[in-house]
């Protein structure tokens, strides 16, 4: 099956857009991944050898967020370079009803609009084939136009797996049968991580060699359900009993089988390319959608998926690009998931669309050295949505970060050099600097259109207290 969507969809002559070669593109999103998960992001328990080699190849961010703190906008501002509060594709398609909250939260946008002009389209343009596999979840669950909404007609030429699933609800969940579009279910025991991976490897072997590619890989994986093969259960279950927990890590057997899966998805992938010869001009990109989810000990930072602080966007940020990044390089500049459009394009040798993309900044002189800060000192985030957080406004100024919540106006300042843990509220104290970074922040707001939400009619606190309560 797979075979066959590949020779129909590169069936068509070839242009040459350039006689430069350019690069590959291998970008790889893991769901639910934590800032704290893989070995060279300081975690123990956890198994990430191939992962870590890869951060050994290529360039390290201890700075590097996620646009939103969960998943569905997350991925929209990565393909479309622009903010959630932009686009008002601001939460998880199609989001948590809370009818009885204090707010009402603004008719958001539940789909990727055609009228973007997504990264996969531009890179097309530019002569590249592009192929998705895995998580899409940027659909408009029931409604008219929701077959119109695919990987496919959103710039890919392939699409495997991609459907409005959030996490996987086939029959089987991450072991066969699986369910999803142009994937088949494979044999029993078969897991979803690897049967994605094969499929990826088939793609790598049979793709149009006279021009470059994006391999778009959106993990599944780590999004619950919690669910690994029993061998490796049982081997973290084993090392759990003597594991010295000096960091208090997430020690969860299944959660950790899943994280070596995903490791042994990233190793297969790594020397697949190295055996075709394509290594070195292929760049190979790996971050998050939002913060690991379950415990705020995935992430090695306060909050987790969902929460306002910086457990729920701060995500591992690889970049390997052979030849042009120094290997074993770390970056501490604040970079965020809308600055991919832009770099990507500028990696490939392609004009920038700074009319799309408005909201992310090409990153290309932090990976060749040649310049070690952007010429950006905010990052924004809008979430005006009810979750295990309240809904909320945040911005980062330089080591500063201060958090609005809509409820109710409280405030909440941190200084993230001293104090990255947000331990210590020190707005009271800091009344100038509160006052300034959320003058900025509202005028930000405004600036994008941000939408804002209403008093809810229909607001019952005893009702909102339970759900609230529930959902956490």
């Amino acid at each position: 099956m797979i075979r066959s969507l590949i020779k129909l969809a590169f069936l068509f002559p070839v242009f040459v857009f350039s006689q430069e070669v350019k690069p590959n593109i291998v970008f790889l999103l893991v769901d639910d991944v934590g800032w704290g998960d893989f070995g060279c992001y300081g975690a123990n328990f956890n198994e990430t050898p191939n992962i870590d080699k890869l951060s050994s190849q290529g360039m390290l961010f201890t700075n590097g967020y996620a646009a939103c703190t969960v998943c569905s906008p997350s991925r929209a501002a990565i393909l479309t370079g622009k903010y959630p509060a932009r686009t008002h594709l601001t939460d998880w398609i199609d989001g948590h009803p809370y009818p009885h909250a204090k707010l009402k939260v603004p008719d958001w946008t539940m789909k990727m609009n055609h009228d973007e002009v997504l990264l996969p389209e531009a890179l097309k343009e530019g002569g590249y084939n592009t192929v998705f596999l895995g998580k899409w979840h940027l659909m408009p669950i029931g409604q008219e136009d929701f077959e119109s909404h695919y990987p496919t007609n959103h710039g890919f030429d392939i699409n495997i797996a991609g459907r409005e699933w959030g996490a996987p609800k086939g029959r089987g969940k991450y072991f066969s049968p699986f369910d999803m579009p142009n994937l088949d279910n494979g044999k029993k025991d078969d897991f979803l991580t690897d049967k994605l991976t094969d499929a990826a490897v088939t793609i790598l072997d049979t793709i149009n060699k006279e021009k470059p590619f994006l391999l778009y890989f959106s993990y599944y994986t780590i999004h619950g359900p919690i669910m690994a093969p029993k061998a490796l259960i049982s081997k973290y279950e084993e090392k759990a009993k003597t594991f010295k927990n000096t960091k208090n890590e997430y020690l969860n057997p299944a959660r950790a089988g899943m994280v070596e899966k995903l490791d042994n998805s990233v190793g297969v992938l790594m020397q697949k390319l190295e055996n075709l010869g394509i290594a070195d001009n292929t760049i190979v990109i790996l971050t998050g959608d939002n913060g690991g989810n379950y415990d705020e000990t995935t992430n090695g930072l306060k909050g987790y998926k969902g929460f306002s602080h910086e457990g729920g966007t701060r995500e591992p940020f690889l970049v390997k690009w052979p030849n042009k990044v120094k290997a074993g390089a770390v970056c501490n500049e604040k970079v965020i998931g809308t600055d991919f459009y832009p770099t990507i394009l500028d990696m490939a040798g392609l004009k920038l669309k700074p009319k799309q993309h408005i909201d992310g900044l090409s990153i290309m002189p932090l990976l060749t050295g040649k310049k070690t800060k952007l010429k950006r000192d905010k990052l924004y985030w809008h979430y005006p949505h009810y979750h295990r957080t309240k809904p909320y406004g945040a911005i980062r100024n330089g080591d500063w970060k201060l958090i609005e919540f809509f409820e109710d106006g409280k405030l909440e300042l941190y200084n993230l050099k001293t104090d990255p843990n947000e331990t210590l509220n020190i707005s009271e104290s800091n009344p100038n600097k509160v006052k300034y970074l959320l003058k900025d922040l509202k005028k930000w707001r405004k600036s994008v259109g941000a939408q804002m939400m209403t008093p809810n009619p229909n607001y019952n606190a005893e009702l909102a207290d339970k759900r609230a309560k529930k959902k956490k």
